[in-house]
């Protein structure tokens, strides 16, 4: 897989060891030459596009924030912003370029670091983007260990009334079992199928972990990545743990990061199916007649 598609499928950050598992390291060499990817710091590649805020942060004299801040953070996004994201204070004028601007009264650190607290930045971004975006940041702010959830619930519950119905959601919903945005947009498409009660990272006895699990159904939802699957040990384990899920008389659902990203009501639509079928089987088959 290309360096670049790797990346955006990892979320748009990663270390060399999940990076590699998707691509090979002469692709990552000329990808780093062509310019397309960075290695800002030891053992951590991005895209090149994540270096346009420092400039933007220079030339508006604003500060790093909402996706921009969380990109500083290192933290994985279900997708880059579009645009600088500049919060400046509410006296500034508005500078000129492609920028997408807020304005807010900021801290003293916040003005010297030129970027946003993080738990601010997990806040902003509930309030701004929809779920999806939001949940994946604010997964990623407690996978990193400095925040945690009560954190999130009290700054929340302390926003402005303008979008504080939304910040309270993410808040509550947030998670650092996910282990990327992938599960996170998974999981945000679960929550819409009426009948599902899915817990992130369920364990089942005999099989490990998995990356949803509705215990009552008795399904498992997966979000399948090339980087467990492609060599013939990658294979091996899938027959053997989907087989074992068999015999325990569950069923597997799969989804790969195009269908979750790019096809959500198609994914919903074939969950909604198997919530429909299983629950005929659970509850008797007059449970769903109209």
């Amino acid at each position: 897989m290309d360096p670049v598609e790797a990346l955006r499928e990892l979320g748009g950050v990663a270390p060399f060891g999940e990076l590699i598992a998707l691509t090979s390291r002469p692709q990552i060499l000329a990808a780093m030459a062509a310019g397309s990817i960075l290695k800002p710091r030891h053992n951590r590649y991005c895209l090149a596009d994540a270096g346009d805020t420092h400039r933007a942060v220079a030339r508006t004299g604003g500060t790093a924030s909402h996706l921009s801040a969380a990109q500083e953070f290192g933290w994985k996004l279900k997708h880059d912003p579009i645009r600088p994201c500049i919060t400046l204070p509410r006296s500034a004028r508005k500078p000129k370029g492609a920028y997408e601007l807020h304005w807010a009264d900021l801290s003293d650190r916040e003005l010297r670091r030129n970027v946003t607290s993080r738990t601010r930045t997990v806040i902003d971004c509930a309030r701004a983007y929809d779920f999806d975006v939001a949940l994946s940041v604010a997964d990623s702010a407690l996978r990193e260990g400095i925040v945690d959830r009560d954190d999130l619930l009290l700054a929340a519950a302390r926003s402005p009334r303008t979008g504080r119905a939304k910040a309270l959601r993410v808040a509550r919903e947030a998670s650092h079992l996910r282990a990327n945005p992938f599960e996170t947009c998974l999981y945000v498409i679960a929550l819409t199928v009426l009948g599902l009660s899915v817990v992130p990272q369920g364990r089942v006895p005999g099989i490990g972990f998995v990356d949803l699990l509705d215990r009552i159904l008795g399904i498992v939802i997966e979000a399948e990545s090339l980087e467990h699957h492609w060599t013939k040990a990658g294979l091996q384990r899938d027959v053997d743990r989907y087989t074992a899920a068999a015999r325990l008389g569950l069923v597997v659902v799969r989804f790969t990061w195009t269908e979750v990203m790019f096809h959500p009501e198609d994914v919903a639509a074939a969950i909604a199916d198997v919530v429909r079928w299983r629950t005929v089987q659970a509850v008797g088959r007059h449970a769903l007649v109209a």
